[in-house]
This record gives structure tokens, sequence and C-alpha cells, in this order.
């Protein structure tokens, strides 16, 4: 195993480029993510994504950014794109949850600390993980808000939890001792410019994980879960 890649999973989220995300998929990173909100600067079509996706390894999960989609809208856009995850950034009902889980997908809900919906109310939502920002930006994904990441520490349960907002190769560390989360969601902390990636940022925020990964605890590494599966 490479000595930059640890057990608290990585997602690369608002690719739009085909050659970036087969070099950082060969990074060993776990999860890419394709933003379909039209209003995003990170927005992908579905032929894009689709691109993209049958070029990758299949060990990396393939993850859908949505927000208040319909549930069949969702599906068809999984179905296109052959998405393996679903990552819900609006006021999705835990209704369209259920019935996106049945469908074999894996579902992320993002939650906020400081905005609605409240990580405070995430046992309303039966998610496979969480994805706790501090709050929503403009716009979902890349907004570049750093914040207190301890916070989320006390809401790790009985789902994975990761972790997001403002996250960047010089926070990393100090953002993981803070938060132990199962994973770490990055976007424009990785950037050039919105939806092109810097690989040597890649590089040096997995090499900057790694460490903080060393200055965890046993007790505290084993209770560490998987977010994406191969």
């Amino acid at each position: 195993m490479d000595k930059n890649i640890t057990p608290i999973q990585i997602k690369i989220c608002g690719l739009t480029n085909n050659k970036e995300a087969q070099e950082i998929a060969s990074l060993g990173i776990n999860a890419i993510g394709f933003v379909f909100y039209p209003k995003s600067k990170r927005y992908l079509s579905l032929d894009a994504a689709k691109e993209i996706q049958r070029n990758l390894p299949s060990r990396v999960s393939c993850v859908g950014v949505f927000v208040d989609e319909s549930f069949s809208s969702i599906m068809k856009t999984v179905d296109h794109c052959n998405l393996d995850t679903v990552q819900l950034h609006g006021n999705e009902t835990n209704q369209t949850i259920l019935k996106l889980r049945k469908n074999n997908l894996n579902v992320i809900k993002a939650l906020y600390m400081e905005d609605e919906p409240n990580i405070k109310n995430a046992k309303k939502y039966c998610s496979s993980s969480y994805l706790v920002e501090c709050c929503p930006g403009k716009l979902p994904g890349g907004n570049a808000h750093s914040w207190n990441w301890s916070q989320a520490a006390s809401y790790k349960n009985d789902v994975p939890l990761i972790l997001a907002g403002g996250l960047t190769p010089d926070n990393i560390e100090k953002a993981v001792l803070s938060a132990m989360p199962d994973a770490v969601d990055i976007s424009s902390g990785v950037e050039i410019t919105p939806g092109h990636k810097d690989i040597l940022k890649v590089k040096i925020l997995m090499a900057n994980l790694a460490c903080a990964w060393e200055k965890i605890n046993e007790h505290s590494k084993n209770k560490i879960r998987k977010v994406f599966y191969e």
C-alpha cells in the first residue's frame, strides 16, 4: 500500500476533466464527485460524467451531487452515468433517501452545523453516511468556508461522518485531528480554477493526511469506518 493512503478515505469533488480524473484516481483517491447542479461552476453534463466514469478504475466510487432533485431524476442520472453513490445537498426527505438506498445506492446526506438541514437532526435521515459542513455557501460544494472542525466530532454516531468545508493541504492535518472523521471531501482546496484540480495539491493533501493518521491513537484508528466501497 502507498504510504500516503490511509483508512480515512478521500473524495475529490467537482471534477470536470477526464484526464485530471484519471490522474487523481491513479493516486489512490477513494471517490470522485460529479456536480449535477446547473447553477454550479462545476456543473457537469450527464454525457461528460459518463465519459469520465467509464475511464476510471472500478475501485473508485463515482458520486453524483444533487440539490433537491426528484427521485426519478436522480435515478435517471445514476443509470446514465453508472453512479454508485449519491450526495444530497438540499432539503431531500428521508423517504427519498430510503427509496435510493433500496436501489442499492450509497447515500450521503449533507448537513450543517449552523444552518438547515442541521446536524442535530441527523437521526431523522436514514442515509449511509453524513457529510458535515459549517454552513452552505451560495452554491453547494467548493465554498472554501473553514470552520471549527472539532464541533463535528461529537456527532459521530451509528453511520460514518464525512468532513467538508474549507479543507486544504495546509489545514487537513488539523481538521482531521480535530474531528476524527471517517472520510474527507475536498473541492476548491485543491483547485486551480473551479472544476480544474491541481494534481500537486492533491498529492500534498494526501501526504499531510498520512501525517495526521500517524498521530492518531490506536483506539481512535479502530473506530474509522468505510464510506466508499470498491
